[in-house]
């Protein structure tokens, strides 16, 4: 080696290296130098440049692909909800109250106890009450979100303490369950919300570090190297803390919300973008709620409830109005849009903005974008406007999806391969806390749409299946451009950040339904090996 020629500091050799580059999709070998990736190609090529210090990492024949961008996460929330009540698995009203009550014997007295990530149809869909918890949380003000964040179970003693009236009407863009009395039942549903969440005390600094701490740890072990957090400019506060002091253990596109676009205008004009680290420019909007609390804006009713198709959380007037804003502003517009009518409002939205403002590299996301009606999913494409997709969804929803859409509407639900097909660029991600920030079952769920409930093995609605590097694809490349990021991350190309999962097992080789017992060995981020299971395991 010549002097001009950098010191590689870690070698990956003996493995089966999917770059994620078309010109150049398999290698052997990758060699890094520093934060950056210095070589790809033969073992021999890439043994060639070894020095001295070199970290030599014998893949043994094990799969080596770029690190999985997740571009969708609530972090700090999953960060904390780590250390809360755990419900998502709990299998009736008395698990559940069990495990609330067990929870609040361990905190003191007056703590909020929140999180939670329940799920009502794991016992059949009958909602939550605050009459099922008061006896046992007598002393601890309870509001626990159902996983999907778009309802939430308050006790009375919440109640009391956000001095939500007994009576009274709903809120626009939400719902207040009630029982045959009239009052509360304990179930607030999307902008209902907002009735209980300024009780809920702010968490001190600390807790904030240790919740992102606790994200970037769980993250890692689980191939994670990027993520897109969709959340507030608190949040971003907490985030800008940490990289000052250069804790930073995952890469973050911080998104705040679309009705502050010219608060990040002005912020991006006073102090650009960001760095490798941590970025801005992304804002994030809503349009209705989730299929799972009924709230997801369908054009027909819900066939179990005739009378109801959900509920726009915004007006299309301030969708429009906030979207063009933050377009003229050169920012960078992300919406959440789940049902059929949600998702046509949001795309006539980026047409008529796109219109108006002329061409330019905008790459719009409408986030979820699960149940499109078929004459919207060529419009994707043409509009070069990108789905946001979490694959986990598909089968956990899939259990019990059906009966609230009807079989013909399920047909054009998580439609990964109509997306795919007609030429949109698919970002994939996990939406955690409402599902594990897992890739691999990700990937799983996007080969195999074989639901959770394994009633459905060759897959529900088989035919949006994709295949392994179509995944791969959507969790690596196609974060990367979902983010603005695809010249710094998201492949194994020569010069760019390097950022490396090693998998236990090459994927594409395997049967596919075995891809989620597949294990993340090596998580490199930077350079750095943030997770390393041999030496975790031991």
């Amino acid at each position: 080696m010549t002097n001009q020629d950098p010191t590689i500091t870690i070698a990956i050799v003996n493995g089966r290296v999917w770059t994620g580059e078309p010109g150049q999709p398999w290698v052997e070998a990758v060699a890094l130098a520093a934060d950056r990736i210095a070589a790809v190609g033969t073992d021999s090529e890439v043994r060639g440049l070894l020095s001295k210090g070199t970290r030599v990492i014998d893949a043994h024949g094990r799969m080596v692909v770029p690190g999985f961008i997740d571009s969708h996460v609530h972090f700090l929330s999953g960060g904390m909800n780590l250390a809360s009540v755990q419900l998502r698995d709990a299998r009736s009203p008395a698990e559940f109250s069990a495990r609330i009550k067990a929870f609040a014997a361990s905190v003191p007295a007056g703590t909020w106890i929140t999180g939670g990530d329940w799920d009502h149809q794991n016992w059949g869909g009958e909602l939550p009450q605050r009459s099922w918890i008061d006896s046992v949380t007598p002393n601890n003000p309870v509001w626990i979100n159902r996983l999907d964040g778009h309802m939430a179970l308050a006790n009375t003693a919440a109640m009391r303490a956000a001095k939500v009236p007994m009576s009274g009407g709903d809120v626009p863009g939400g719902t207040i369950t009630r029982d045959p009395s009239g009052q509360p039942s304990g179930i607030f549903k999307d902008n209902a919300q907002e009735l209980v969440d300024p009780a809920v005390p702010e968490l001190s600094p600390a807790m904030l570090d240790r919740a992102l701490d606790a994200a970037m740890t769980y993250v890692a072990e689980r191939g994670v190297t990027a993520v897109g957090h969709m959340g507030t400019w608190s949040d971003l506060a907490v985030f800008e803390r940490a990289n000052r002091s250069g804790k930073l253990r995952t890469r973050i596109y911080a998104a705040v919300p679309l009705s502050t676009w010219a608060r990040l205008r002005d912020t991006v004009a006073a102090r650009g973008r960001g760095d490798a680290w941590l970025r801005i420019g992304g804002l994030k909007g809503f349009v209705d709620g989730s299929l799972g609390s009924h709230t997801a804006a369908m054009m027909q009713p819900f066939t179990d409830a005739p009378a109801d198709s959900g509920l726009l959380v915004n007006t299309p007037e301030d969708l429009y109005a906030w979207t063009s804003a933050a377009d003229k502003a050169n920012l960078h517009v992300i919406v959440h849009a789940i049902g059929d009518r949600a998702i046509n409002l949001q795309l006539n939205i980026f047409d008529r903005v796109e219109r108006e403002d002329g061409p330019r590299d905008r790459r719009f996301r409408i986030e979820h974008a699960q149940h499109i009606a078929p004459a919207d999913i060529p419009r994707f494409a043409r509009l070069g406007v990108i789905p946001s997709m979490q694959p986990y969804h598909a089968i956990d929803d899939g259990r019990w999806a059906e009966r609230v859409i009807g079989p013909e509407r399920a047909k054009t639900t998580y439609a990964f391969r109509s997306l795919r097909d007609t030429g949109a660029r698919l970002a994939f991600g996990s939406d955690w806390f409402v599902a594990p920030a897992t890739p691999l079952e990700g990937i799983y769920a996007a080969v195999t749409r074989r639901t959770l409930d394994d009633k459905h093995p060759d897959g529900w609605v088989p035919e949006q299946k994709i295949m392994v590097e179509d995944a791969l694809r959507a969790y690596t490349t196609g974060g990367a451009y979902a983010s603005f990021r695809e010249h710094e991350i998201g492949s194994l190309g020569v010069g760019k950040l390097a950022d490396i999962v090693i998998i236990d097992r090459d994927l594409t080789k395997i049967p596919p339904e075995t891809i989620r017992d597949a294990k993340i060995d090596y998580t490199i981020v930077g350079g750095r090996i943030v997770f390393d299971r041999t030496s975790a395991s031991h």
